[in-house]
């Protein structure tokens, strides 16, 4: 990872370790990991993450950048590879990259969501725990089509791995 990433990724990590020692709020922490996120793609990216509740459906866990009405809307969505980003994220188990959610069938029946907010696309890594078990998904959209870097991959991966050592 270059130096830059590799300083908001481990001071990102090493911030939550002693929040959670701390006895802070889960989505007080998992913010922390989702500004680091944003710091980390830059130019007006977007972070978000999302768990899986005891029914198997997303929930937001942290999304401090991403207006109240989108949470609501998105709020229940079923794990499923052809829908989403996130959901297909965690569906799979794989990262799944939207590049232009216009073009992009899974983005169908929510397309208007994202785009009414000026986004053009996404990625989205999913949070698992040791064992390969998926939690939840970690979200970034992007206002211009692009794909994550090789050191961007690795930072949101580290960034998801610390969220699953909070919500596991």
């Amino acid at each position: 990872m270059n130096d830059m990433i590799m300083r908001i990724v481990d001071a990102a990590v090493q911030n939550s370790m002693q929040m959670l020692q701390d006895g802070a709020p889960q989505n007080k922490i998992l913010a922390g990991l989702v500004g680091a996120a944003e710091r980390l793609a830059g130019g007006g990216a977007v972070s978000s993450i999302l768990l899986l509740d005891k029914e198997g459906l997303l929930r937001n866990g942290a999304s401090p950048q991403l207006p109240h009405d989108y949470l609501r809307a998105i709020d229940g969505l079923r794990p499923h590879p052809k829908v989403g980003t996130c959901a297909a994220a965690a569906a799979t188990g794989n990262m799944v990259v939207t590049l232009d959610f216009m073009a992009d069938d899974k983005w169908a029946e929510l397309r208007h969501l994202p785009t009414a907010l000026g986004f053009t696309g996404a990625w989205s890594m999913p949070i698992k725990n040791a064992e390969g078990k998926v939690l939840g998904t970690f979200g970034t959209y992007f206002r211009e089509k692009r794909e994550p870097s090789s050191v961007e991959i690795a930072g949101i991966k580290q960034l998801a791995d610390a969220a699953a050592g909070i919500v596991s």
